[in-house]
């Protein structure tokens, strides 16, 4: 069989299985499989492909027709433009956060002085590491529940940045084991209603629960930071947050009923869905 033949089939068995993107998990599954890049499939197309390479592509699609995310195969996912090792332990970064760290970058680079942010529920590092990369004037502290998630974030900050001086990780649940107050407390915290996520491609349910479950109501760890991200911001603070794209109004309304914020905004992600709350003290 070709790796042209194999791609195809494997396009096939994925739409078949009603997996979204088929047609990019193919190939980015290729890549991994046979080291290759994108431009090396178009070259390599006509290329006989041996039986145990064969074995290997055909039981990962069977991962992932059974639920299983390619970027847990792979063990990488792209996010603002650096890559990121993930697995079971952490959830997968999505394009949609970019538009949270890139407002924390916005606002960083508007003051002189520097400027020390918490990266709170971290999972992969993702945001707290972009955020460390691409400005100058931080430092960072990500801290997560799971221990495991942090020697994950840990890995991607040494794999991503030259300097991780200015970068420090606590295992903490939410406030309980911050000590400090910030600048900017940036979250993309789990946001999900507990009832709604046995309805989630499978996939995505195949994301640790821990980074997914928002309680009852979806607004279990919002509540937490309406509450207290206040007594651990300095003054003129931020707290810049993720949120699902029905949860604008709520969220909005546990942070004004707090009486500890002002001058709160949203803005929207590229499919023009409410993704990020921003308020300040």
């Amino acid at each position: 069989m070709k790796l042209k033949e194999l791609i195809n089939y494997g396009k096939k068995m994925l739409l078949e299985n009603e997996i979204q993107d088929s047609n990019l998990i193919a190939k980015m599954l290729a890549e991994y499989i046979f080291k290759i890049d994108r431009n090396q499939i178009i070259i390599n197309e006509e290329k006989e492909i041996s039986e145990d390479d064969k074995t290997k592509y055909y039981l990962a699609l069977i991962e992932i027709v059974q639920g299983m995310p390619i970027q847990y195969i792979t063990n990488n996912q792209e996010f603002m433009k650096l890559n990121f090792y993930v697995d079971k332990n952490v959830l997968i970064p999505q394009p949609d956060t970019e538009i949270l760290v890139e407002e924390a970058i916005e606002i960083i680079n508007k003051n002189k002085k520097e400027v020390k942010v918490l990266d709170i529920c971290t999972g992969s590092g993702c945001i707290g590491t972009s955020i460390a990369k691409y400005t100058k004037n931080t430092t960072i502290t990500m801290s997560d529940i799971s221990s495991e998630a942090l020697k994950i974030a840990k890995n991607n900050c040494i794999k991503n940045i030259e300097d991780t001086s200015k970068v420090k990780f606590i295992k903490s649940d939410m406030f309980e084991d911050i000590k400090e107050k910030y600048d900017i407390i940036v979250s993309n915290p789990p946001y999900i209603e507990s009832k709604e996520i046995n309805k989630l491609d499978k996939q995505v349910q195949n994301e640790p629960n821990l980074a997914l479950d928002g309680g009852e109501d979806g607004l279990q760890f919002y509540k937490k930071l309406a509450k207290e991200a206040h007594k651990f911001l300095n003054e003129n603070g931020y707290l810049c947050m993720e949120i699902g794209y029905n949860q604008k109004e709520t969220v909005t309304q546990l942070l004004k009923e707090n009486n500890n914020y002002k001058e709160i905004y949203s803005k929207k992600d590229l499919s023009g869905n409410d993704r990020i709350i921003i308020a300040k003290v």
